[in-house]
């Protein structure tokens, strides 16, 4: 039977599940339950796979390991975002690349939203001054009736575009191929980038990381954007220049940001995010809650039952 190795699922998810099972009735199926100490071990963990199952973007599938894995010929993504895997390499060496799009797009936009809220409602704020003991009212923003500026128009991008205009919002959306995307609601305008940073009162990022999205809002968009607007992050901290959000955050130029994406993760105790008032952190968990999970899990082992039959399917080109 071919081997199946899983390198990388911790925190465990998929160990147990009814998806390993699945994978287990058709191939010899490794699952590492600890985070692989270096790029050898994760070589070592992967020699002799056929297919790799990458839980974790902290799994870096460089050229220089995919060359040394000599018999891989798939590696079956959980998650949307393929940056960790190096995917002209792949290619070259005829190693199939799939994801599993759509399965946490309920989540991950009900996340950010929820970063959009807590910015614009200052809520750790306010806890903070009750945790000292301070009846404290800080001015806050009201949603209902401003501009939310999507950039990215995918499951995640238009399940966030519900949900704002469920709460009064206008909606704006900037994708690099309007044309080619699923018919809009009423009231969602397809505007050129610079434009939907200029107007927005919020931004949020729902867009794969690529070498065409790296620094997408840079330094230029961020001069651009309203006073007092916010910025939410769900997707990939590559896409903002960290150093240029940072200037507009201490400056007051951008008046918040949620963040669920970082630079390095886990987050460094000393990183300068966790200084400023205005920003709202979690651990990049938008996706995970236990939907997700179990439909990320089934997507993977479909993805892998495929091409194990001879059929390819979610693959991701480069």
């Amino acid at each position: 039977m071919p081997e199946v190795v899983v390198p990388d699922d911790f925190p465990s998810i998929f160990f147990g599940t009814e998806a390993h099972e699945t994978l287990k009735s058709k191939a010899e199926v490794k699952v590492y339950t600890e985070k692989a100490a270096s790029p050898e071990e994760l070589q070592e963990r992967l020699r002799g796979a056929v297919v790799a199952v990458n839980i974790r973007a902290y799994s870096k599938f460089t050229p220089e390991l995919l060359a040394s894995c000599r018999d891989l010929k798939m590696i079956a993504v959980l998650g949307i975002g393929t940056d960790n895997v190096d995917l002209k390499a792949a290619s070259r060496l005829g190693i199939k690349v799939t994801n599993t799009p759509g399965y946490s797009a309920v989540a991950v936009a009900e996340h950010a939203l929820a970063l959009m809220l807590a910015a614009g409602r200052k809520i750790p704020q306010h806890q903070q001054e009750l945790q000292a003991g301070r009846w404290t009212r800080i001015p806050m923003v009201q949603l209902h009736g401003k501009t939310l500026g999507i950039i990215g128009f995918g499951s995640i991008g238009r399940q966030m575009a519900s949900l704002a205009k469920g709460i009064g919002m206008e909606v704006i959306v900037w994708t690099f191929h309007p044309e080619a995307g699923p018919p809009t609601r009423p009231g969602i305008r397809f505007l050129p980038l610079d434009d939907l940073v200029s107007r927005a009162d919020v931004v949020s990022i729902h867009i794969r990381a690529s070498e065409k999205t790296r620094h997408l809002l840079n330094r230029e968009a961020f001069q651009k954007m309203k006073p007092a607007a916010i910025l939410v992050n769900t997707a990939r901290a590559g896409i903002v220049d960290t150093e240029a959000m940072i200037a507009a955050l201490k400056s007051g130029k951008l008046a918040a940001a949620g963040l669920d994406v970082f630079d390095q993760e886990p987050l460094p105790p000393e990183d300068v995010l966790l200084t400023l008032p205005n920003v709202v952190l979690s651990p990049h968990t938008s996706g995970m809650t236990p939907e997700a999970i179990k439909r990320g899990n089934e997507m993977v082992a479909e993805n892998v039952v495929a091409f194990l039959e001879g059929r390819l399917i979610n693959e991701v080109k480069p």
